[in-house]
């Protein structure tokens, strides 16, 4: 299904001035003492490979926890963010693991609903190997969740709307019909809303018939900020460039493409005379330790810009530079660099930011001057954000 473009679609703004577009809510206008992001979704216990290889001949696992929006979450928490994360998880130890170790970094838990019918939390187990490839390997066992019993009727409006973002994805739509009611009742623009960030996270074998590419578009299309993957368009709606995407979501006030080693492009629409600004910012090269988690970390990244008020090319680099601090860490979350830190990276000019190359450990202060490099004997990685 390839959607067309819209005629409120308009001509590319030609200067470096910053569009005019829908700002998070202030604080004063958000709940007193409450968070500034909101993310609702569900996570699970997620567990990691010891060695890389096929799910069958990999011997043992490392529990950890993996969620997109709970991964958002905690690494905005880190990024010294006040942040709440919806969900339900199951009565049982997986969920008391989930609880606690998204809330040991700093994230307001307290609207998490325990199921009291028996549906238990939800668990994954993955290869080694990137997404994008056709050796990575995810086995799922997450149908009946608790999760998947989030609706309209089980999740308090109060708390979704307490902040001054909320995120979602795309993945909550596929995980039953009442997450899917849940999802389409968010997308629709109403008063108080919050500004209303939406990941496609595309994920095929959630989707139970041929729906996805119809529904996640209709929920972008009601959201304020999409992130959507070049690879995920042309997958869901046999799209081939950021123009064809934007042509096709015309609504969002702010779309982000990303485009893996090719890095990310931005289009901000003018609250005023409707014209977009267009912004792409080049990937940094990485040395990656496991390549998984980028997306979530790149939308968190950009999310805390945007939270601190900050000029498009730099919501870009500061995804970009949180993108980078989990491909160099072995799980889906891991610490961002410090605000000071990213910052000086995040300023640096264009030459010096296409010469940076990152490896593990570079989210420390200690190591920032030898991030730079100009003259590597063996060819980056780049960082892939889909």
């Amino acid at each position: 299904m390839s959607p067309g473009a819209s005629d409120r679609q308009k001509p590319d703004r030609q200067t470096n001035e910053e569009p005019r577009v829908p700002a998070p809510v202030e604080a004063d206008q958000a709940t007193p003492g409450g968070p500034e992001a909101v993310c609702l979704g569900e996570s699970m216990v997620t567990f990691l490979p010891s060695h890389p290889g096929r799910l069958a001949d990999v011997p043992a696992f490392t529990r950890t926890i993996g969620g997109a929006e709970s991964n958002v979450a905690c690494a905005l928490a880190a990024a010294g963010h006040p942040v709440k994360w919806i969900s339900r998880v199951g009565a049982d130890g997986f969920g008391d693991h989930l609880v606690e170790a998204i809330g040991a970094y700093g994230v307001d838990t307290s609207a998490v609903r325990r199921d009291a019918d028996g549906r238990p939390t939800g668990i994954y187990f993955r290869t080694a190997t990137d997404r994008s490839t056709t050796a990575h390997e995810v086995a799922y066992y997450r149908a009946g969740s608790a999760a998947s019993a989030m609706s309209p009727d089980t999740m308090d409006r109060a708390d979704l709307f307490s902040g001054r973002v909320l995120h979602l994805s795309g993945i909550t739509a596929a995980l039953s019909d009442d997450c899917l009611a849940l999802m389409r009742e968010l997308a629709e623009p109403r008063p108080g809303r919050p500004l209303l960030s939406f990941d496609v996270n595309h994920r095929p074998a959630l989707w139970r018939d041929d729906s996805g590419p119809d529904v996640l578009l209709a929920i972008a299309r009601g959201a304020d900020l999409v992130f959507v993957g070049d690879d995920e368009a042309a997958q869901l709606w046999d799209l081939h460039s950021p123009r064809a995407i934007r042509a096709a979501l015309p609504e969002p006030a702010v779309l982000v493409v990303k485009a893996g080693a090719d890095g990310a492009t931005a289009f901000v629409r003018d609250e005023k005379d409707g014209a977009d600004t267009v912004t792409s910012v080049p990937a940094l090269a990485v040395d990656v330790v496991a390549p998984v988690g980028a997306g979530d970390a790149f939308a968190a990244g950009f999310l805390s810009a945007t939270l601190r008020g900050l000029p498009t090319g730099a919501r870009l680099r500061h995804g970009h530079l949180m993108a980078a601090a989990v491909l160099t860490d072995a799980g889906d979350v891991c610490v961002p660099p410090a605000r000071a830190h990213a910052d000086r990276l995040a300023a640096l000019d264009d030459a010096a930011w296409g010469a940076l190359r990152l490896g593990p450990g570079w989210t420390s202060e200690a190591t920032d001057r030898t991030a730079v490099a100009t003259d590597s004997a063996t060819s980056p990685e780049s960082v892939a954000t889909s």
